[in-house]
């Protein structure tokens, strides 16, 4: 029964602290987010400088296998390629030895120190959970709630590390442990097992963790120790254990570049595996060192301190071979032959990106500005179509629109995904843009075919605009190309003085529609148009007024983002302004009727 009990406690902590790794790490996240970000884009060709960015990361987000899929998922989004991340690989490989040099802090013994009391588990982890819950609790404010799930996890952490070491403690000195530590004499034994037990648990961490635990509880008990000739192998097994999460991960959905990665991640572990197991079996079986080195307890230092040297030592090793790791990995995983996608930078949304809610809501904002930047061209190549058809042009619009639309369905699912990670306001503020700059920039795109199919009927009528109504059309479409080109450039550049001139702008673009519908209709009347080049040209002011209006609602989203009264109260600003109370909106009005609206005047 006592054993039974043993068994409950030791998977009761195991839970807790694979719970507090995961806690503490979403709070790291989201926390030092923005952070990561600004150092994944410094990564370079320079290889040294990648593993060190890889270190930090991983140090930061605690988990190897986070840091590489966030790696994938920005080689997907263009951000970094193949050789980067082969660095990054290696540097995860050593920042992931931090969890262990943390968990270490159980073996420490204050014996009346008060220093060395604050650093013992059993004192810091209460400490962290009231920390952790008064920020949670009373504090109550979002951009303090990732650092309190830092504080709790990191408790929760140490809670569960102290129940694994009460559970242990029981089964220590048991026939059944002691049979049980003797299968591990065998370094073959040691390595598989600590493969297996990694892919179970998907944590190398919370494996090396484990292991840290019955070294300790065993040193400390006096039963049958964890000698360092059994720990090494279980060490290495569990090195190469962490490759299968990350391959599986690497190969689901993802491009060829990204399998790669996983591809060199299990090459760089297995081969500093076997170099080390080729090194040290030896080492081992003729004493070298003498036999107090291999046979000595071992306990929870030790253990980190060996996984740590073992990184350090093989992403020396093999940091000159990467690009050779990298040819290997290209080899394997081959191209397919096959033309390039259309609009690549369409295709760069991947649900990993969630692991760092920052780089994805950063990653999201380049893919919509790329969206903006899209439309912008196919409307210009639809309105074209109308001033002078081309049969060529056609095929090329109707693709890009099919991309644009293709991107909008990702992106929906994608931002609605990513709402239930965002943890801060400002986050929140910039995911509800991109939300609504979306269908802005779908419907723009929309106007453009709906421009060309106006353009085939004219065609297919042999039907044809008399020369005023060319030269009005000709500036109304400069002027919505203008816009259009505006609104992209500010969202492109987060420029929100430049957002401010889109208002003004929408509002002459609409005086001109107002001008133009009304000669149009009396040269209907006096038959001077044809009815078909009326209508056509009647629907072809609506769709170019609509896209003026989605520039608009593009831009007031932009600016309420930074502005609480705008965000409350979209339509109150805007008659707000448009009653003449801005200084700067009336001049760029003024600005823009004598651009636009006096050369429409001069038009007979």
């Amino acid at each position: 029964m006592e054993i039974f009990s043993a068994i409950v406690q030791l998977l009761g902590g195991l839970a807790l602290f694979l719970y507090g790794i995961e806690v503490m790490g979403d709070g790291l996240k989201n926390s030092t987010g923005s952070a990561l970000k600004r150092v994944l884009e410094k990564v370079t060709g320079n290889m040294l400088l990648g593993v060190l960015t890889g270190t930090l990361v991983t140090a930061v987000i605690q988990s190897s296998t986070a840091t590489i899929v966030l790696t994938v998922a920005l080689i997907g989004a263009g951000v970094l390629n193949l050789k980067q991340a082969a660095s990054i690989v290696m540097g995860a490989n050593i920042g992931t030895t931090i969890t262990a040099q943390i968990i270490r802090l159980a073996d420490v013994e204050a014996n009346g120190n008060f220093f060395l009391t604050l650093f013992d588990t059993d004192t810091l982890a209460p400490i962290a959970l009231v920390v952790g819950i008064v920020m949670l609790m009373f504090i109550k404010r979002k951009h303090l709630k990732p650092v309190g799930d830092i504080f709790i996890g990191f408790g929760v952490l140490f809670i569960g590390l102290n129940l694994m070491t009460d559970g242990v403690k029981p089964l220590i000195g048991t026939s059944a442990f002691d049979s049980f530590i003797s299968y591990f004499t065998n370094p073959v034994v040691g390595l598989v097992f600590g493969l297996v037990l990694t892919v179970i648990v998907q944590s190398s961490s919370a494996t090396v963790g484990m292991l840290q635990t019955v070294a300790s509880a065993s040193v400390a008990a006096g039963g049958t120790a964890i000698t360092f000739a059994m720990a090494y192998p279980i060490v290495l097994g569990i090195n190469i254990g962490t490759c299968v999460t990350t391959a599986l991960v690497c190969s689901i959905g993802t491009s060829k570049d990204a399998k790669r990665t996983g591809i060199v991640h299990i090459l760089f572990n297995t081969i500093g595996t076997v170099l080390f197991m080729l090194v040290m079996l030896p080492m081992q079986s003729f004493g070298v060192f003498g036999d107090g080195f291999w046979n000595h307890s071992i306990d929870s230092g030790g253990i980190a301190n060996f996984q740590l040297i073992f990184n350090l030592i093989t992403a020396i090793l093999l940091l000159p071979f990467a690009g050779g790791l990298v040819r290997l990995s290209t080899l394997i995983v081959r191209d397919d032959k096959q033309s390039a996608p259309l609009h690549p930078e369409l295709l760069t949304l991947d649900e990993k990106l969630y692991i760092s809610p920052a780089v994805a809501l950063f990653e999201g904002t380049k893919a919509v500005a790329a969206m903006g930047n899209v439309a912008r061209i196919n409307f210009s190549r639809g309105c074209k179509q109308l001033l002078e058809y081309n049969e060529s042009a056609h095929g090329m619009i109707d693709e890009d629109e099919n991309a644009l639309d293709n991107f909008a369905d990702v992106a929906d699912r994608f931002f609605i995904g990513l709402s239930k990670v965002i943890e801060t306001d400002a986050e929140d503020r910039q995911l509800d843009m991109l939300m609504q700059s979306v269908p802005n920039f779908e419907r723009i795109g929309d106007y453009a075919t709906n421009i060309v199919e106006l353009a085939q009927r004219l065609r297919n009528e042999g039907a044809e605009f008399s020369d005023s109504a060319k030269k009005e059309l000709k500036i109304i479409i400069d002027a919505v190309d203008e816009i259009i080109g505006m609104t992209s450039k500010a969202f492109t550049e987060d420029d929100l003085d430049l957002a401010k001139q889109v208002e003004p702008f929408e509002e002459v673009i609409d005086d001109m529609v107002m001008i133009l519908r009304d000669r149009h209709t009396k040269r209907l009347k006096t038959g001077n148009c044809s009815v078909s080049t009326g209508l056509v040209f009647m629907e072809t002011l609506t769709y170019l007024e609509r896209a003026s209006d989605q520039c608009s609602s593009i831009a007031v989203m932009m600016l309420a983002r930074k502005n609480k009264a705008i965000m409350q109260n979209h339509y109150e600003y805007l008659r707000q302004i448009h009653a003449g109370n801005d200084a700067s909106y009336l001049a760029e009005r003024e600005r823009r009727h004598a651009q636009y609206i006096l050369p429409l005047n001069e038009i007979s």
